[in-house]
């Protein structure tokens, strides 16, 4: 049994890791890697939530992104304040987007951007659809994941108990069968 971080984990879990230490780390650098992009997008959905409310209320572009930049990842508030910088300025959408298009969950948004600031239509309504469609994945995903635990632990189970119900219950039924059978021969 292995202690760490308040779970405990059993010598197969962690493939042996008390004994090969850097597998154990190995195996945690994967795992919060896993587990880092989800919190992106979750933070990014509402960063873009929070967008679509500053431009439905009214503010400019420039101003509603420097508003939201407290929510983002760090990254992502680079991007964010660059874009508001760029824009406050003056310079083109398509150039003052293009720090933002690498961000994960907020490419379609310098997309939509650049798109509603040539045709003149509201961002807001993108950046809204676009926070919806992002938890929608991440739902399909988590679903996803707590299906595969699902099938996983039927593999498990199923050798666990599958040496019982032989023994316990084919077993008798096989011998008492074969007694009778033996006594009828």
């Amino acid at each position: 049994m292995l202690l760490l971080g308040g779970a405990v984990f059993c010598w197969p879990c962690v493939g042996g890791a008390v004994a090969r230490p850097g597998r154990l780390l190995t195996w945690l650098r994967e795992r919060t890697a896993r587990e880092k992009g989800v919190p992106e997008l979750l933070r990014s959905a509402a960063t873009l939530d929070l967008l679509a409310a500053c431009l439905a209320g009214g503010l400019p572009v420039s101003v509603a992104l420097e508003a939201v930049v407290p929510t983002a990842s760090p990254e992502t508030a680079v991007a964010l304040r660059s874009v508001s910088s760029h824009l406050a300025v003056g310079v083109g959408p398509a150039e003052a987007w293009a720090p933002v298009r690498d961000r994960p969950g907020l490419t379609e948004l310098a997309v939509a951007a650049v798109r509603t600031a040539r045709a003149g239509t509201a961002l807001a309504a993108h950046a809204q659809d676009l926070a919806r469609r992002l938890r929608e994945s991440l739902s399909a995903e988590a679903e996803e994941r707590a299906e595969r635990v699902g099938v996983l632990l039927a593999a498990p189970i199923g050798l666990c108990f599958l040496p019982a119900f032989l023994c316990l219950g084919v077993l008798p039924v096989v011998l008492g069968l074969a007694g009778r059978l033996g006594g009828i021969l």
